[in-house]
């Protein structure tokens, strides 16, 4: 806050203060970042010609859709939307990824916290005896 030192009488160790905001610091402030930014303004430009070669890269592949395998609190299965079952669920699997190898291909499961142990470990058997070796285990993120 700023004082108030001008004044006709009164006690002279009695000072009062002044509330109004001095803006001038602020003005000034940004009247010298204004004119930094106009003179670096041009100095980032390029103004040499320069004749560049054509960029000849392969263009790369989209990586491949993922594959769900959803496992219902009472048993049921299901490879994305479509529903499975478990002597069914490797070669529906195999017909999802096409032409992909199995054994690089990662599967995420998808599992509802009542599913029974024993249910989950038989889609984790099934998965490994049809060559599927890499799973990823989905959970919620209790901070979003």
């Amino acid at each position: 806050m700023a004082a108030k030192l001008s004044g006709g009488g009164g006690d002279r160790f009695n000072v009062e203060q002044n509330s109004e905001i001095n803006v001038t610091p602020f003005v000034d402030v940004m009247l010298v970042l204004l004119i930094i930014f106009m003179v670096a303004a041009p100095l980032a430009s390029v103004s040499i010609e320069v004749n560049l070669p054509p960029a000849v890269a392969k263009a790369t592949p989209n990586p491949p859709k993922p594959v769900y395998i959803s496992i219902k609190a009472n048993g049921q299965l299901y490879i994305g939307d479509d529903r499975t079952s478990i002597d069914t669920m490797g070669e529906d699997l195999t017909k999802s990824i096409g032409r992909r190898d199995p054994s690089k291909e990662r599967i995420f499961i998808r599992a509802d916290e009542k599913t029974r142990y024993g249910s989950f470990m038989e889609v984790m058997n099934t998965l490994q005896d049809n060559g599927f070796y890499s799973v990823a285990l989905i959970g919620r993120d209790e901070n979003s």
